[in-house]
């Protein structure tokens, strides 16, 4: 899939989603989410590239606003955990 290399594909598969449907079924955030809890320091970065997987969208050229979207969501993800991130 677009965005997704050997390294964020070892990661998802370690999580559960090992193929594009399964990602596609997941959505990008509870993809990430799962990957957040196994790995801690995933970042906003590693979000756009799913979303941009699951959208065939250059992770780069995704819409201000869905970047927004995608920063709102991660930011009440780190609220939900007491501001751990």
């Amino acid at each position: 899939m677009m965005n997704i290399g050997r390294e964020m594909a070892k990661k998802l598969r370690s999580v559960g989603i090992s193929s594009a449907e399964e990602l596609i079924a997941a959505g990008p955030e509870q993809a990430f989410a799962r990957l957040r809890g196994r790995y801690p320091r995933v970042c906003l970065v590693h979000l756009y590239a799913l979303e941009g997987a699951v959208s065939q969208t250059e992770f780069n050229s995704l819409s201000e606003e869905k970047k927004r979207e995608l920063k709102r969501f991660i930011d009440g993800l780190a609220e939900a955990s007491c501001g751990e991130i």
